[in-house]
């Protein structure tokens, strides 16, 4: 088995608005992404994350050889409890996913 990132060109997170996360995993090609799109479960990231998986969206974008993941922020960014305002340090418990 290998980790979700050894698939990847890129794989990075970030807000998307100040209530949710959004991962951007992007392949070097369709095969790399159709095996990851195949076998990538909300229900893997739910436990990395700790986030309900009917609140998991995964989208794929097959024409530029992507998948996008979007779900709720635990803190709304820019709160007291925020640890990451920007979002952008949230990918590694993705990134180490066996697939």
């Amino acid at each position: 088995m290998k980790k979700l990132i050894d698939y990847t060109k890129i794989l990075r997170s970030k807000n998307a608005g100040p209530l949710f996360i959004t991962f951007d995993l992007i392949f070097n090609n369709s095969n790399d992404m159709e095996y990851v799109s195949e076998n990538l479960k909300k229900e893997m990231i739910a436990k990395a994350y700790g986030v309900a998986e009917n609140k998991i969206d995964i989208i794929c974008y097959r024409v530029v050889n992507s998948i996008k993941i979007t779900f709720p922020r635990k803190n709304i960014s820019g709160c007291l409890a925020d640890n990451d305002i920007y979002g952008c340090q949230q990918h590694m418990p993705l990134a180490n996913i066996e697939i």
